[in-house]
């Protein structure tokens, strides 16, 4: 890809990955691939979790959930290697790719020709990988400059939106705890600190967070006992 071509291509993927909150990121991340990329028919995004468990998110079609999930379970393919152990893989012709033998029978199947994947982020309690889909033989052959600028820019995308949620999480979390503190006050009459303690006590005891024990108690309240 030439440097002005590569130019037009990132102002349209500022434009088109706006942040906001996590799940409203992936999806437009997703949508700008197949919108942005060239050769993306369909799109879709795999998160491996702390406990080895993939999933899959915003898809940009339903067709790609069963696709996704072969290659999980089969453990192969573009999409899978990304999500485990590779920062990008591509097969341009799925149909001859010796890698992925049996999964290759299955896309094929399906209409896909040409797969790529690129490892998105890599956090401590998760990984994300995009997985991009083409029902034409040849994609992704030379993806190198294009596929790391859209990994990067995503990448800063979803740090923004996970910050967000954290913060927002935060939030609540204090907001939650704080009404428990004032139920505890208010029954025992306890000054806030001691109310406080209470709580943190509870939490020990049971080895239960203490946003859990606070919600209960605040669910038990709302019913009036």
């Amino acid at each position: 890809m030439d440097e002005q071509r590569l130019i037009e291509t990132a102002l349209r993927l500022s434009k088109s990955l706006t942040p906001g909150d996590l799940d409203h990121t992936l999806s437009r991340i997703t949508a700008a691939a197949v919108e942005v990329l060239p050769d993306v028919d369909y799109a879709s995004i795999t998160v491996r979790h702390a406990d080895g468990r993939l999933e899959t998110a915003a898809p940009t079609d339903d067709m790609l959930l069963g696709l996704d999930a072969a290659q999980y379970e089969l453990q192969e393919g573009p999409c899978y290697a990304a999500a485990t152990n590779a920062v990008h893989v591509a097969s341009p012709d799925m149909a001859t790719d010796t890698r992925f033998v049996r999964y290759a029978a299955v896309a094929v199947a399906a209409g896909v020709r040409a797969q790529a994947g690129i490892q998105l982020f890599d956090a401590p309690k998760s990984q994300g990988a995009l997985n991009l889909y083409s029902r034409n033989v040849g994609s992704f052959a030379d993806f190198g400059a294009l596929g790391q600028l859209f990994a990067h820019q995503s990448a800063a995308v979803i740090d923004y939106a996970r910050e967000i949620q954290s913060l927002q999480e935060a939030v609540r979390t204090r907001t939650t705890i704080g009404q428990a503190v004032g139920i505890v006050m208010e029954r025992y009459k306890l000054t806030d600190q001691r109310a406080f303690a209470f709580l943190t006590r509870l939490s020990q005891d049971g080895n239960v967070k203490l946003r859990k024990i606070a919600e209960d108690l605040n669910a038990t309240f709302a019913k009036g006992n």
